[in-house]
């Protein structure tokens, strides 16, 4: 409520009601006694995420500038330390480490970072890199494997019953209507209105996100940036070094519905933050974005068999759909062949009666 007048506030909340946001916001509430389980699950689907995602990486020749340094959380007062620590039992419990450091600590993880701090959490295992770099080197492979990319084309309609599905598009010329043994939706916010279509309620709702990617053109500004990502709970910040001459800080939730409009109101705190933490480095070439989060009110994916037997999704990961993106894949193509496979016992039954 203390954010809802401040147009720079981490967290923005549009005041204007609709049905959607409404239905969201209530079950959202309700999913908060499973937030240690979800978190501790969060971690573990991480983890296992991770090993899948470098495994590609290393078979396909996917260069991605991959930076394994580790992730370093700042806090600037005790109670969100303490805070901090736990919620540190939580992903310790999936399997996810990080130490507590001091602020003496901190400075000699990154030298980079200026200000005062109550104290860290440091995660070693932690990485970062280029997800655009990632997911072109991934749909070339993807591609390689024998599968076909159509870009370019909007979806207009989808439909399935027990023995299949279709899809129609519009390629930007005319539309198009294939049949497909089975659909999986992966459609980012988009999915919440084929799920409809499909017969499932999937209550996706578009958290938009702000990004700035800031060009580190001058020596003095590659010397003056971290190595090391950071996360910055207060400001719900987290930062990237992409190879050697950008740095990319995002964050910020704001719940506006669809608007991707970019405003320098949600802009001006991420470029402020840089020249806060790292004085060194010029702000005065900066690309601003914004995008779309696909959030479930309980912030966990939707993986698995929709109410049909044709049709399943992969959507709804929030802010870690890179992420968990490699463990949620595996997931639902494990049960894409178990309903395959549970289909040519049922045909192979039938047959057997007859």
């Amino acid at each position: 409520m203390r954010w809802l007048l401040r147009p720079d506030a981490p967290l923005l909340v549009n005041p204007r009601p609709s049905w959607h946001k409404l239905s969201w916001f209530a079950e959202f509430i309700a999913a908060i006694p499973r937030y240690s389980a979800n978190t501790t699950e969060t971690a573990r689907l991480a983890i296992a995420a991770r090993d899948h995602l470098f495994r590609w990486a290393r078979e396909e020749g996917i260069d991605f500038d991959l930076g394994e340094r580790g992730i370093l959380h700042i806090y600037r007062d005790k109670a969100a330390f303490d805070h901090a620590t736990r919620v540190s039992r939580l992903l310790a419990a999936g399997g996810l480490e990080r130490r507590p450091v001091t602020p003496e600590e901190m400075h000699a993880i990154e030298p980079s970072l200026a200000g005062d701090y109550y104290g860290g959490f440091f995660t070693e295992s932690d990485s970062m890199g280029d997800i655009h770099k990632f997911t072109q080197g991934l749909a070339a492979a993807t591609e390689r494997q024998g599968a076909t990319a159509r870009y370019g084309h909007r979806v207009c309609d989808v439909g399935a019953d027990t023995n299949g599905a279709w899809v129609r598009a519009h390629d930007g010329e005319q539309t198009i209507r294939e049949a497909f043994d089975g659909l999986v939706v992966c459609a980012g916010v988009g999915s919440r209105g084929l799920a409809a279509r499909l017969g499932d309620r999937v209550n996706v709702y578009p958290v938009k996100g702000y990004s700035i990617t800031v060009n580190l053109d001058e020596d003095a500004s590659r010397a003056a940036a971290p190595r090391v990502s950071l996360l910055d709970d207060e400001a719900k910040l987290v930062t990237s070094r992409l190879g050697e001459d950008r740095f990319r800080i995002a964050g910020t939730a704001e719940f506006a519905g669809f608007n991707r409009d970019i405003r320098e109101a949600r802009i001006r705190p991420l470029i402020d933050w840089v020249e806060h933490c790292f004085p060194g480095v010029g702000t005065r070439r900066v690309v601003p974005w914004a995008g779309l989060r696909p959030m479930l009110p309980d912030m966990m994916p939707r993986v698995g068999q929709g109410r049909l037997p044709s049709v399943f999704y992969n959507t709804g990961h929030g802010h870690l759909g890179w992420t968990l993106s490699a463990i949620t894949a595996e997931m639902v193509a494990d049960a894409v062949m178990d309903a395959r496979m549970e289909g040519d016992a049922k045909r192979a039954t039938t047959t057997l009666s007859r």
